[in-house]
């Protein structure tokens, strides 16, 4: 006889571990609290699709924090593995310039979350919509909307983070595991927006303007890529994968300071010699010879004193590292993702609760953190992949 299992969360984590499921096993039910499945898999897409990105494993694992965490979940079902079996459900690829994989031309992303469901339906898995989970009564038994309670052998929670709300994504849940004793950490905002007391003058002239090509440093990491000059401070890919230092700093003093290296090409060297090779004025210099932005000279003479902008050593010294200082992180609901959630003590190697026996959790509900660009997504199938095959040996 079939085993019972219950996978509550449609995302992707639950779709990746039901769609790997051995059916003849298990009786595979996923219980979603929306009226549709994948609903942040589709919000995610809004902003240009990535399923994945394609460097190279070793790199690939070290985007994420801790790097040790899906290691093997990462390694089991890698990059090159979510292409190919995209690929079977007809589904096909391609990378970006960025490193980033897409879906090829014309391909929507509500057309792979179809996809996804059709190879479902085939498997025999059945999905349940509306179903919100208000307690989590025993280690075989769950209720929804306050008095339908269902028990399953096996139960798998991939309930999200808490961001995006309108997705589902809420992170109510967290209560639910705290009266059952297992560790839990607050969530907080992750690759999202910051917040910097501008110059009201400056942001004035320059807010909506990208600084583009720069690094951004942050402890002992870097990150190069793109900022957003915004009304209230910053976003963007550089600085996205910098958030877990970013919310250290400021847990630790409530500040952090980000450096910025405005010229990642150049060394410092080089680019005296360029502000000295010609008399004109400071600002014509560094447009025509350093080929620096407007935005960027601007910000530069907001955040050095007119000795130093006017200096070409110290100036050279800014421009390859320009201390920026960060107040605060965009509220949970504006972030793209969030850590915290169950704490990864609280889980086994195979994401089983300690102490709750055929009872895990997967997905952003656990507390990791990765940068955009195809990173979480990732993570979360390659969760969901890894806890199947373990179930199928059992």
């Amino acid at each position: 006889m079939k085993k019972k299992l219950a996978i509550v969360g449609g995302g992707t984590a639950g779709l990746f571990l039901a769609s790997f499921l051995d059916t003849e096993k298990y009786e595979v039910n996923i219980f979603e609290k929306k009226s549709s499945i994948g609903r942040k898999f589709l919000v995610a897409g809004d902003g240009g699709f990535n399923l994945t990105h394609s460097e190279d494993l070793p790199a690939f694992i070290s985007r994420y924090t801790p790097t040790t965490f899906l290691k093997p979940a990462l390694t089991h079902f890698s990059n090159v593995d979510m292409r190919q079996w995209l690929s079977k459900l007809g589904i096909q690829t391609f990378v970006g310039s960025s490193g980033r994989v897409f879906p090829k031309k014309g391909i929507k992303p509500i057309k792979v979350l179809k996809a996804i469901e059709s190879n479902l339906k085939q498997k025999g898995v059945k999905i349940f919509f509306n179903k919100t989970l208000t307690k989590f009564v025993d280690k075989n038994s769950l209720r929804f909307n306050s008095s339908e309670e269902i028990k399953a052998e096996v139960i798998v929670f991939a309930l999200g983070g808490a961001s995006w709300k309108v997705t589902g994504s809420d992170g109510l849940w967290l209560a639910t595991f705290e009266e059952k004793g297992v560790a839990t950490l607050p969530f907080e905002s992750s690759n999202c927006a910051y917040k910097i007391d501008w110059n009201q003058k400056f942001i004035k002239d320059h807010e909506g303007k990208p600084l583009k090509n720069i690094a951004v440093s942050s402890l002992n990491k870097s990150q190069k890529g793109e900022l957003v000059l915004t009304a209230s401070g910053i976003e963007g890919n550089a600085i996205y994968a910098l958030s877990p230092q970013i919310r250290s700093q400021l847990k630790h003093s409530g500040i952090a300071t980000i450096y910025i290296d405005f010229k990642p090409t150049l060394d410092e060297s080089t680019l005296i010699k360029k502000i000295t090779s010609s008399s004109s004025k400071i600002t014509s210099v560094l447009k025509q010879k350093v080929n620096l932005s407007s935005q960027a000279i601007a910000l530069l003479k907001d955040h050095t004193t007119k000795e130093d902008f006017f200096d070409p050593i110290a100036l050279a010294k800014y421009i390859k590292n320009m201390p920026l200082q960060i107040q605060a992180t965009a509220p949970l609901d504006e972030a793209i993702s969030t850590s915290g959630g169950i704490s990864i003590e609280a889980v086994s190697n195979t994401y089983e609760l300690h102490g709750l026996k055929n009872t895990y959790c997967i997905g952003e509900m656990l507390d990791w953190d990765a940068p955009t660009g195809g990173y979480l997504i990732q993570a979360c199938a390659s969760m969901g992949v890894y806890l199947a095959q373990h179930l199928n040996q059992l």
